[in-house]
């Protein structure tokens, strides 16, 4: 499912400049209604195209979103159209490898192929096979064959090879021969060797290479293309650089050729008829060209050698006017209809489009006569970039510092930025020098958002930092990569040669480093694992090929590294042997000494990759070194190098282990590391090193709500949040303390045992100083002990200075909430409001304004939201990290056609943030609702939380952190009551009424088989907004829209065969085949990446139904249909015990979960059950996401599967999870993040809850059943030799009586009729040491509710009174149970006599009272024990009123011999033995 990324939301500011677009690659959808180009620099855009309905324009090209995710330049892209499906791919190559495929309507990456090849592909053919119904794509590129790869899957399915002179691929087409069903591969080779492949569909199936038909050397070198003419499949182009060619198929002989023009060279061309090519070159221009007769087949004159005649130039198609271009363009020949369409694009950014016009043969007849005719240049039918499109836009979008651009000029351009998540600030280099630092979200809001702050002057405020004497060319603030250094430095490096260390605090500049001459490219940070010095330096690189650490603390440069002949390309650290190991552009790598300064030694070839290489190794392990090696190993090294820095850090480490042996912190159920991620984080964007900044906004809506609640807990003291229900630490303590000895020894044996271990932990220094013979670890340690003294005292003079400075800031902050006393740093003052205004500023831009005016009024007068400005640009992140985000031109198709361009900018805004908001994707869709839903439940669940300034600082003022007693102000708490209902409203709204509001739309309805995969997401907020969600839509689809999912997934269920999955064969009426390309939805995935940890679940090996799929593709449609599977069962089958046909058939359950046809529930309880017993093992993760579903799944739907259960063993494992994790785990309500074993405790506790309630006679029984058989391994376990202490019934006893407490308490008249076996529980799980002193009522008080239960502590003996009318006597002292058969009714009452030698039972039924008494045989009653009835006595008759109450009649002796009879109404009747 979902993992680390979580539920990233990015909302991108372009600016007014648009991105640099450098097109290398193109490629058209088959009906040329979108676009595709690859630039130079990893990025592609997705173009909209449309027919113009000006004169001016035939077509209008609007760019739509930009796909981000290559690190090389794009070298390849194909369109991927599925017939079979609305599916449509872009799959993109670029020259380091990547290979991707992107889905084309929402930009979302659907796979990548960086782990399966290192292939680098430069050209790619879509083609569909005579045999097949989807699309392949044939490659080739920088290798000597031809791949074969399937889009969805992007694996190799086919190799292709070749006997006769393998060389790389230069050309390439695929075809299909009239009258033959075989489809045929030719290739050219940059060798000029022609090579012919025929595929059938025996040879695809058996998966072996296969290699060339036939080949022929001909005289043609280094060819760029080669096209076979689709009209007769007889003629072929060859394009070469300076010539193309005619060939005849059959015998490869030429039949014309035409060399390029003056400074021309050929990169293409195509078959326009026939009889006629167009041919490109690299100047940018389009020739076309009349075959000679002897070229066309259905001519006499076809393949006469005799025939010299030259290809005819009638027309040239170019721009007017235009520049030389710099590089060859990218030229594509596209149909559309009965027009002929060549498009071009180009380094520029432009894209060119023609339409080719149609001469006549009259026409060229005429044209050939004229001697001085020379071939007209034709002008394009249109030509777009995105500068163009951006310049259209009123107002141009916004940047992020727009506020200091005037009407009449603009401020300097931004050259690089840098965001401190902790002050929420944003620190932005520009093109003059200058330094300006902005809040945040402030800025943001100015340029979005609608409010009061756009009536403000110099809102908001910021600061200008004055240093540099040109461009400031990176930044970099060290406290947020380490927080070793001081909070107030920023470092900054310029074109001036200089790098200038701010403290941003004063805003003053502290020190110029001048060491470099050339311009600083980059500032490093090296890793904590350095020495004391370096920890206090940076790493700064510069242009002229040096690189410098610059101590921060003392103002000075430590080592200037700058012999290097190349440009640096990397830096390695590697702190362990104080090496600074920098890798040159022409493979020298240079080893520096940090400490002293010196060069090392210089590397050359492999050793220099190897060197780097361990670099990258030791950087893997470099954080569990400390832990796991040995200090004495890193000692010797350092002896070894006569690296003084090596040997002072080993032996730290070595003192730090003998001070703190074995040292080991209790479990904590809270996950503490994802509390330090921060909720925003700004990052820069640009295509280009000239182009100004544009910022992209990372909304973590998972940290966001972390950070909200953790300030909302921390006000909270822990009493109330157990009386919100949030944490149950007091009961649970209680439970547990019931389960483990009341005897005060156990405490002396932990206390003697911890001793032990510390006394061993004592000997340890000892042990290693008599090893020690040289007596050289003495020697460091006292080196060390001086430096560290020398440490301890500079750092305590720092602290008292950092002091004396906040009690000065303080002081001048005034008294901060009644409390001068208090010293609070100004830091933490702002940084607590920073979660409320991230949390403002994404739910106003998300927010749905203008479907309902009343929650609109609602949410901008009650709760504080802030309508936008100005239409937002969104983003999505997908798998692998990849992006995509939308251009600001961006408008859905409709509009496109329709050109409604005459609405004003509120106009505009109202119908983007009410209409077009919800038709972009359906990706973006479900992020977006699933942020709206879990972050308004998030403020709901807060105390007053809104954005409105006045009530904020009202809620600050009343928590009880800030007040001893909270306020009781009838205003507050109404105000309280209206924004939890506002709150509510917007949840709702999101959640449940928008497709009806939105009903007469292009709406774009949330991802179904997304929510599934977010079921148990590990954000509880989300994972509950996942959970509504997507009960929300299969409630709103309907019986008919659910069974359409379950025939659609059902195919991808797996069976449980033993030991592994294999693809379920159901039978469906209405599911599509599994062997067709999966649609839209079978490709969805998490944006988060993020499905990998669901997925890598099922590692057993799986039957794939179709080879074509990749294994993970297959195990991602397994999870998706075991948890879709799994919710629509649990939530929407039919409870299959105790219900008639007739009944189901009435009720309409989900098709494949009632008794008639129950297939779909046996297979999905195999798996959910599967998946909760498999054991852990070194592949799979036993506390991921995908088991959370299954135990959750399992709570939900018990009713369901329970038919195909092993009860006692699910019950087993459930009781297992929840004991393995610490016992003081929150409830399903508390928000903060836990650790995985934490959460699936969690989960566990609710599943066994929610199983129990459900079917409490089966949870009781079982239990007893494996108590039961818990006694009797007990009686034989020295005779076994099993360790009792380890078996989860003795480990679990606190999880059974809590959930036992909470069926006594919810549903008593159910476990009234299974109060023995209930007995037995409880007195498996309580110690009987408790029951000595204390009796029954006051140790488990709930279960003597019941008045078939008596205790007498006097005999310690327990009797109770069972539905067949038996008595239970447990007798304590010998943990033995004796049954009597009293009655022959249910018993309603039973009660020991005070000294314990009578027991009265009595039966409503029958209206009878026994006495019974107990007797031993034997001397000193040693002998047998038995009980008899010494009287019985008939009783009153009770009305029926009285008799079904739930407080039924009661015992009680007023004597040693005398009982009384209680009745519900308070009436008593007495009786004596």
């Amino acid at each position: 499912m979902s993992t680390s990324a979580g539920l990233v939301l990015p909302i991108i500011l372009w600016g007014k400049d648009a991105p640099t677009h450098a097109i290398n690659t193109i490629a058209t959808s088959p009906d040329l209604s979108c676009i595709v180009t690859g630039c130079q620099d990893g990025h592609i855009c997705i173009w909209d195209v449309t027919k113009g309905q000006g004169t001016g324009n035939e077509f209008e090209i609007n760019p739509r979103c930009f796909l981000i995710g290559h690190s090389g330049a794009i070298l390849a892209l194909a369109y991927v159209k599925f017939t079979s499906s609305s599916l449509d791919l872009i799959v993109s190559s670029s020259e380091n490898g990547e290979l991707c495929c992107w889905d084309s309507l929402d930009g979302r990456c659907l796979e990548t192929s960086t782990h399966k090849t290192n292939l680098t592909h430069t050209r790619m053919q879509p083609y569909i096979l005579a045999f097949s119904h989807d699309p392949l794509i044939f490659c080739t590129g920088y290798y000597p064959d031809v791949c074969i790869i399937n889009p969805i899957t992007l694996d190799t399915v086919l190799t292709l090879h070749s006997h006769v002179n393998p060389d790389w691929v230069s050309a390439l087409h695929v075809l299909r021969p009239n009258k033959k069903l075989d489809d045929v591969i030719l290739a050219l080779t940059i060798n000029g060797t022609v090579k012919v492949w025929t595929i059938n569909e025996s040879e695809f199936r058996e998966r072996t290479p296969l290699y060339e038909n036939e080949s022929k050397q001909i005289r043609v070198r280094n060819a760029v293309q080669l096209v076979c003419c689709l009209y007769n499949n007889r003629t072929v182009l060859i394009v070469t650089w300076h010539v193309w060619q005619i060939y005849d198929a059959g015998d490869f002989s030429v039949l014309a050729q035409a060399k390029a023009p003056a400074n021309e060279k050929w990169y293409g061309g195509n078959f326009i008829a026939p009889d006629r090519v167009v041919l490109w070159g690299v100047s940018g221009k389009s020739y076309l060209f009349k075959l000679p007769s002897n070229c066309v087949v259905e001519s006499k004159d076809f393949h006469k050698h005799a025939l010299k005649e030259d290809p005819f130039c009638y027309c040239v198609m170019g721009v007017p006017s235009a520049k030389p271009l710099v590089t060859a363009p990218s030229v594509i020949y596209a149909t559309l209809g009965q027009q002929k369409i060549l498009l071009r694009g180009d380094v520029s950014g432009k894209l060119v489009v023609w339409i080719v016009p149609e001469v006549t043969n009259n026409q060229l007849s005429q044209l050939k006569q004229d001697d001085n005719f020379r071939a007209p240049e034709y002008p394009p039918a249109s030509i777009s970039s995105l500068q163009t499109s951006w310049d259209l836009l009123k107002p141009c979008p916004p940047g992020i510092l727009d506020q200091f651009d005037t009407d009449e000029c603009r401020g300097p351009l931004l050259t690089c930025s840098i965001y401190l998540a902790q002050q929420s600030r944003l620190v932005c280099g520009r093109e003059d020098g200058s330094i300006v630092v902005v809040p945040a979200t402030h800025t943001v809001m100015l340029h979005l958002l609608h409010g009061r702050h756009q009536q403000y002057e110099e809102w908001p405020l910021h600061q200008l930092l004055l240093g540099h004497k040109g461009k400031v060319n990176c930044l970099v603030y060290p406290h947020g990569v380490h927080p070793r250094y001081d909070p107030a430095f920023l470092v900054s490096g310029g074109r001036d040669f200089s790098v200038i260390l701010w403290d941003i605090v004063k805003c003053e500049l502290v020190h110029r480093f001048c060491v470099h001459s050339g311009e600083i490219t980059q500032i490093l940070v090296p890793p904590n694992e350095t020495s004391a010095r370096m920890q206090q330096a940076i790493c700064s690189v510069s242009s002229d090929h040096s690189a410098a650490l610059l101590s921060l603390r003392e103002n000075k440069c430590v080592l200037l590294a700058s012999r290097h002949l190349f440009p640096i390309i990397s830096i390695k650290f590697r702190p362990l042997d104080d090496f600074l190991i920098i890798g040159c552009s022409d493979g020298t790598v240079y080893v520096w000494q940090m400490e002293t300064g010196n060069l090392d030694r210089v590397l050359h070839g492999m050793a220099g990759i190897d060197v780097l290489q361990a670099c990258d190794e030791n950087g893997n392990t470099l954080q569990n070194s400390d832990l796991l090696a040995n200090p004495a190993v890193h000692f010797f090294r350092g002896l070894r190098s006569r690296n003084l820095a090596a040997i002072r850090h080993a032996a730290q480490r070595g003192l730090h282990h003998l001070h703190q042996p074995g040292t080991q912190t209790p479990a904590d159920p809270l996950d503490h590391n994802r509390t330090r991620i921060p909720p925003l984080v700004i990052q820069g964007l640009r295509t280009n090193a000239n182009d100004p900044e544009s910022h992209i906004c990372f909304f973590d809506v998972e940290a966001l709500i972390i950070q909200l609640l953790n300030d909302e807990y921390s006000a909270v003291s822990p009493s109330t949040l157990e009386a919100q229900g949030l944490i149950s630490q007091t009961e649970y303590c209680k439970i547990l303390g019931l389960t483990h000895s009341d005897s005060p020894d156990a405490q002396k044996k932990i206390a003697d045992f911890f001793g032990k271990v510390k006394d061993k932990a004592g000997d340890m220094e000892r042990i290693l100083k008599d090893k020690d013979k040289h007596g050289l670890l003495a020697k460091v340690k006292e080196g060390a002990e001086k430096i560290q003294a020398k440490a301890e005292s500079a750092l305590l003079i720092k602290q008292e200075k950092e002091s004396a400075s906040r009690k000065n800031s303080t002081a001048s902050l005034g008294l901060i909430d009644g409390m001068p006393n208090q010293r609070r740093n100004r830091n933490m003052l702002f940084e607590s409001t920073i979660p409320m205004e991230i949390a403002q500023l994404l739910l106003s831009l998300l927010l749905g304004w203008g479907l309902d005016g009343e929650l609109d009024t609602i949410s901008e007068g009650r709760l504080g939201l802030l309508k936008p400005l100005v239409p937002v640009s969104f983003g999505q992140i997908s798998r692998g990290g990849f992006m995509s985000v939308m251009s600001p031109t961006w408008r859905p198709r409709q509009q496109l056609i329709s050109q409604s361009d005459d609405l004003s900018l509120t106009q505009r805004v109202k119908e983007f943030t009410s209409l077009l908001h919800w038709e972009i994707s359906s990706s973006i869709t479900t992020n977006h609702l699933l942020a709206i839903i879990a972050l308004a439940n998030t403020l709901m669940s807060m105390q007053n939380a809104t954005f409105v300034p006045e009530q904020e600082r009202l809620r600050r003022a009343n928590r009880p952190s800030t007040r001893s007693q909270p306020s009781q102000d009838d205003n507050y708490v109404t105000q309280q009551a209206a924004s939890k209902h506002g709150w509510s409203l917007v949840a709702t709204m999101h959640c449940v009424m928008l497709h009806e509001k939105l009903a007469q739309t292009n709406y774009q309805e949330p991802l179904v088989e997304s929510l599934a995969l977010r079921w148990q997401d590990r954000c509880v907020e989300v994972r509950d907004a996942a959970q509504a969600l997507l009960l929300a839509e299969l409630s709103r689809i309907g019986v008919e829209g659910r069974k359409q999912l379950v025939d659609h997934w059902a195919l991808f269920l797996p069976t449980y065969t033993g030991d592994a999955f294999a693809i379920a064969s159901i039978p469906s009426g209405g599911g599509s085949g599994g062997g067709q390309a999966p649609g839209r939805e079978l490709l969805s995935k998490p944006e988060e990446e993020g499905d990998d940890e669901a997925s890598k679940e099922y590692d057993e090996e799986e039957t794939l139904s179709d080879p074509m799929k990749s294994s993970y593709e297959n195990k991602r449609k397994q999870t998706t249909a075991v948890i879709l599977l799994g919710v629509i069962g649990a939530e929407f089958g039919q409870e299959i015990i105790g219900r008639n046909v007739d009944s189901r058939r009435a009720a309409g359950g989900t098709e494949g979960f009632g008794v008639g046809n129950s297939n779909l529930a046996r297979l999905t309880s195999k798996s959910l059950t599967f998946l909760l017993l498999n054991p852990p093992g070194a592949k799979s993760n036993p506390y991921s996401s995908l088991r959370r579903a299954a135990i959750d799944l399992i709570g939900r739907g018990f009713t369901v599967w329970e038919p195909f259960l092993d009860v006692s063993k699910v019950l087993l494992a459930l009781l297992e999870l929840c004991c393995e994790a610490d016992h003081l785990v929150p409830s399903m309500s508390f928000g903060l993040p836990l650790t995985p074993s934490a959460d699936a405790c969690r989960t566990a506790r609710h599943a066994l809850t929610l199983i129990a309630t459900a079917r409490p006679a089966a949870f009781i029984t079982t239990m007893a059943r494996e108590v039961a058989r818990y006694n009797t391994l007990q009686q034989n376990a020295q005779a076994i030799q099993i360790n009792l202490s380890n078996v989860i019934l003795n480990r679990s006893k606190p999880e059974i009586l809590r959930v036992i407490e909470l069926l006594i308490e919810k549903m008593q008249s159910e476990i009234v009729e299974l109060i023995i076996e209930v007995m037995d529980i409880v007195l498996h799980c309580v110690d009987h040491g408790h029951l000595k002193t204390r009796g029954l009522g006051e140790v488990f008080p709930v279960l003597c509710r019941f008045s078939q239960v008596s205790h007498c502590a006097a005999t310690r003996r327990i009797a109770v009174g069972a539905k067949n009318g038996n008595l239970a006597i447990y007798e304590l002292r010998s943990s033995k149970c004796q049954n009597i058969t009293a009655h022959s009714s249910p018993v309603t009452a039973c009660a020991f006599s005070p000294d314990g030698k009578f027991l009265a039972s009595y039966t409503s039924t029958e209206n009878k009272m026994s006495f019974w008494q107990q007797s031993s045989s034997g001397m000193f009653g040693l002998g047998h024990t038995q009980t008899r009835c010494v009287k019985t006595i008939s009783t009153i008759p009770l009305p029926d009123n009285l008799k079904n109450s739930l407080r039924g009649p009661k015992l009680i002796w007023t004597g040693s011999r005398n009982v009384s009879l209680m009745l519900a109404d308070g009436s008593e009747n007495r009786y004596g033995v």
